[in-house]
């Protein structure tokens, strides 16, 4: 009965090998699963010696990640202060031929299935493709936390009291400027330049941005976008895997403006891309987006990878020497840009974009938003006049910044002046040195005319010369237009309040005329506002091409003081303003006085000036 009993409680064959299928599913369930959480294993740059082979991933096409084969050749160390560079020969996929592709910059390479580093620098027009590789310990250093996102490189833009829209446009135009490009080599080591893919860009607009970014290492093409739209808070897609394209977006919607590079590291939602840098700003928030190889473009000095961005689907947070850091699922803070342009009577386009918030490269993508638009849409040769409004409205304190002006001239003068008004009144909002501030939304309205709309002054005719203090003064100002059309305005002053026999003067011009006349009676050229709300004042109330400005002004002593004109001071004030103590701006003493001013809109780009002595009568 013992023996029949244990004979009984012993398994039979079949089911023993069921419970070992099971164990084995079980243990294999928890092998996916811990693979699936483990991060990818690394080598030690202190393990990597020449000789060794391995190879390396990235998409050639389409999203197909492919390897390619790699031939350690050495190790230069301090190639840069306390940075090393894993020198590597490639083969495979075409790159005997072809050379190390522009694009592939964050390839990951493996040496016995340990990743190394990335394919991140190489010489221009080698006849073999040689690649640095940037070692994995110095990217995963990128990888910390977010920081907050600091200043980019400053650039003064010199402000002066009643400035013209013009000249801020000006000033930012040449502190922009981009610069020399230097010429690669085949004996210069330098970091592998990132495809830009410009698209919905007329020809134009797309040389104006490619002599902007080539200085920066940016290699600019023509392309499209993938043409995927991803409903707004849509799940995010698959994540990303070592090897993949990805795209770092600078502005997205109807037009595109997209770095594409290589993911190196995947570390759950946490991806390492390009070993080297974008911009390297530090703490940054890019657009990151996936990225379709259409193919690879061979070439003698730069084959490139031609690609196409698709959507949004995380952000980058840090850009730095050794690479960017980015995660996938958390999307960045853009800036809307809304542009409407009416071409005609009942022809109205309108244009949504999205721009990268930064500092510095806000106000680019702005330049290069609005001209690129405008030029695309309008004529580029030949007379034009762009007549337009525009609100720069900023994230706190419910402050905006509202333009209004006409622009008119040849060739693409007035797309240039507009968009590089818009622009730099970014720039100093970004760069304002009392509060850190952003830019909540941008909206520009434009209405274009195929003809030239400037007019030019006359004459200036006084219904008397010779009046009592408060009288009424009666002003014609005839204007000819570049059609030969003569046009007058008439505008209505009070006589000032002055002494018997005194003589003062009413001044009638453009902008660049009163300018002028300022400059000499304050003797002063810059103007350094004292807060943020008295910049934003002075950004809206610059001098405009369509006005008509109006002014009296008299012999009186008074100060100019940081921006505010003191005319007519008793002795004991003047004496108190002017003191060091009361005023580290360095007051003017003035002699001339502004009385009154007043300004007149007319449809035209308006020029030239007159000066008109009136008396007051005895």
């Amino acid at each position: 009965m013992d023996i029949f009993d244990k004979r009984r409680a012993r398994p039979r064959t079949g089911d023993r090998l069921n419970v070992w299928r099971a164990s084995l599913a079980v243990l294999a369930l928890l092998a996916a699963a811990l693979t699936a959480g483990a991060a990818t294993i690394t080598m030690p740059l202190s393990q990597v010696k020449p000789g060794m082979k391995g190879r390396g991933k990235s998409v050639f096409q389409g999203r197909t990640i492919e390897d390619f084969e790699v031939e350690i050749l050495g190790v230069m160390e301090n190639s840069s202060p306390k940075r090393s560079v894993i020198l590597a020969r490639l083969k495979g996929r075409g790159l005997e031929t072809t050379g190390i592709i522009a694009g592939m910059s964050g390839s990951p390479v493996y040496i016995d299935g340990k990743l190394i580093g990335a394919v991140a620098s190489g010489y221009a027009f080698s006849k073999d493709a040689i690649a640095g590789i940037t070692p994995i310990e110095e990217m995963l250093a990128v990888g910390k936390p977010a920081e907050t996102p600091l200043p980019g490189p400053a650039r003064t833009l010199v402000l002066r009291e009643n400035l013209s829209q013009d000249e801020l446009a000006g000033e930012y135009l040449k502190a922009m400027a981009p610069a020399a490009a230097a010429g690669r080599t085949g004996q210069t080591f330098a970091p592998l330049s990132l495809p830009l893919v410009l698209s919905g860009f007329s020809a134009g607009a797309f040389e104006r941005a490619r002599s902007f970014f080539a200085p920066m290492g940016f290699l600019a093409v023509r392309g499209g976008t993938s043409g995927e739209i991803r409903p707004q808070g849509a799940p995010a897609e698959p994540a990303l895997r070592d090897g993949d394209a990805v795209g770092v977006q600078l502005i997205g919607g109807d037009l595109d403006v997209s770095a594409v590079g290589t993911v190196t590291y995947v570390d759950g939602d946490r991806i390492l891309a390009f070993g080297h840098p974008v911009y390297n700003l530090g703490a940054v928030d890019y657009a990151m987006t996936r990225a379709d190889v259409i193919t690879v473009m061979p070439s003698l000095e730069s084959s490139f990878k031609l690609a196409a961005t698709g959507p949004v689907i995380g952000r980058f947070n840090q850009d730095r020497t050794a690479g960017a850091s980015g995660q996938v699922g958390v999307l960045p803070h853009l800036i809307p840009l809304n542009i409407g342009l009416q071409a005609g009577p009942g022809v109205r386009k309108d244009f949504k974009l999205r721009l990268a918030a930064d500092r510095f490269l806000t106000p680019a993508l702005v330049n290069m938003a609005v001209s690129g638009l405008l030029t695309g849409e309008e004529r580029s040769y030949g007379d034009l006049a762009l007549e337009f409004s525009a609100d720069v409205f900023l994230d706190q304190g419910g402050l905006a910044v509202h333009l209004e002006d006409l622009y008119s001239g040849g060739y693409d003068t007035s797309p240039t002046s507009l968009s590089g008004l818009l622009a730099a009144v970014t720039y100093v909002l970004l760069n304002n040195g009392f509060k850190d501030v952003g830019i909540y939304r941008i909206d520009l309205s434009v209405k274009a005319v195929e003809e030239p709309r400037t007019a030019t002054l006359e004459k200036v005719l006084l219904d008397k010369y010779e009046v009592s203090p408060g009288e009424v003064i009666k002003m014609q100002a005839f204007y000819r237009t570049q059609k030969d059309e003569r046009q007058m305005e008439e505008v209505s002053v009070l006589a000032p309040a002055l002494p018997a026999g005194t003589e003062f003067q009413l001044l009638v011009g453009d902008a660049a005329t009163m300018q002028q006349v300022e400059r000499a009676q304050y003797r002063i050229q810059e103007y350094v506002p004292r807060s943020l709300d008295q910049l934003v004042r002075l950004l809206s109330n610059l001098r405009k091409n369509n006005r008509i400005y109006f002014r009296l002004m008299a012999s009186k002593p008074g100060l100019f003081l940081k921006g505010e004109e003191l005319p007519n001071l008793p002795p004991t004030l003047k004496t108190m303003f002017a003191s060091p103590r009361s005023s580290a701006a360095g007051p003017t003493e003035i002699t001339r006085s502004t009385l009154s001013e007043y300004q007149m809109p007319v449809p035209y780009a308006f020029k030239g000036g007159a000066t008109i002595p009136v008396r007051i009568r005895k």
